[in-house]
């Protein structure tokens, strides 16, 4: 079993994709922490929209950076998307996804992806594919609001502009734009709460069975 979660930040994959792989008991991977390791380990060598330090970043990659102190933060998101515009990046972390799903990890019978190009690029043939969006001003309170729950000083404005940068950057770049697989269901999360999306999601898989 594959499913593919995509959609922009803080529009509600994460929690989709936990329940989902709790429900179907699948493998997850957040793909997105693989990216924004690859944008903190280039920050840490220089400027992460540098080709030249982005691919020595992914090439360094290893399973123990996805726990690495930071990945949730802003400066770790926006790092990210300059890193994902870079096609040699995504040329190797590409092959790290595909083998997750092809080989899903600890005996699972499958997996569930989120991310930003699982179905239209990294697993197209994926038989379950979603798109889960929202709008920004949703996205930006819920980041917020996350933010503030764990202690964090945020300023609700500059995480607004933020995300609608990122999305600008993610919908706009010329290797895998972020946007729904011509088969993905969409969803639009603006309205409905994390219980509401997982049973439009159990739906819409059920009704591919």
């Amino acid at each position: 079993m594959l499913i593919a979660v995509d959609g922009p930040a803080a529009a509600g994959k994460g929690t989709l994709t936990r329940k989902l792989a709790e429900h179907f008991d699948l493998a997850r991977l957040d793909t997105g922490l693989i990216y924004r390791a690859v944008g903190l380990k280039a920050l840490e060598l220089g400027d992460p929209s540098d080709e030249k330090i982005a691919v020595a970043a992914a090439e360094g990659l290893s399973f123990s950076d996805l726990d690495l102190a930071g990945l949730r933060d802003e400066a770790a998101g926006n790092a990210a998307s300059k890193v994902a515009a870079i096609p040699a990046v995504r040329d190797i972390l590409l092959i790290f996804q595909r083998n997750f799903a092809a080989n899903p990890p600890n005996g699972k019978k499958g997996a569930v992806l989120d991310g930003r190009d699982i179905g239209t690029v990294v697993c197209p043939e994926a038989p379950y594919k979603l798109f889960i969006d929202a709008s920004a001003e949703v996205r930006a309170d819920r980041r917020y609001k996350e933010l503030q729950e764990r202690g964090d000083e945020a300023i609700r404005s500059a995480i607004l502009r933020d995300i609608i940068d990122r999305d600008e950057r993610d919908r706009s770049r010329t290797v895998a734009p972020l946007e729904p697989a011509k088969d993905a269901k969409v969803l639009d999360t603006s309205d409905l709460d994390a219980d509401a999306v997982f049973a439009a999601a159990l739906n819409f898989i059920s009704l591919q069975d």
